[in-house]
C-alpha cells in the first residue's frame, strides 16, 4: 500500500462543499470502493488581518470571527501537491490555514 497522508484545511463554512469537491477530485477520500470520503466538524475560526493584508472577510487591525468547517481526507502521499493545489484554488481566504502529516491506514495483518 502507497504511504497515506492527511490534509486538515479549515475553510469558511460556505465554501466547504466546493473544497471538498476539489480535493476529492484531486484524489483525496479514496477509501476501498469509494470516493470523496472526508470528516468535516463546524466551529469558529478567529484571526486578525495585519497590515499588508488583502482579507476577503473582516478589516486589517480589526479581529474577526468567522462560521468555519474543519475537513479532513486522507489522500495518497504521491498525490499530495495535486490534493493542497486543489483545496487552495477553491479556498476563498488569501493565507488558508491547512496541514498535512502522515498517517497509517493500514488493516492489521
Amino acid at each position: 500500500m502507497e504511504p497515506m497522508d492527511c490534509l486538515v484545511i479549515y475553510v469558511p463554512t460556505d465554501a466547504a462543499p466546493a473544497v471538498r469537491q476539489a480535493i476529492g477530485e484531486a484524489g483525496a477520500g479514496r477509501l476501498g470502493n469509494y470516493s470523496h470520503c472526508s470528516f468535516s466538524l463546524d466551529g469558529t475560526g478567529r484571526f486578525t488581518p495585519l497590515p499588508g493584508a488583502n482579507p476577503s472577510v473582516g478589516v486589517v487591525g480589526s479581529p474577526e470571527e468567522v462560521p468555519e468547517t474543519r475537513i479532513e481526507a486522507i489522500f495518497p502521499r504521491s498525490r499530495r501537491n495535486a490534493v493542497v493545489n486543489a483545496a487552495l484554488s477553491v479556498h476563498p481566504y488569501e493565507t488558508p490555514a491547512f496541514m498535512t502529516y502522515p498517517v497509517d491506514a493500514s488493516r492489521p495483518d
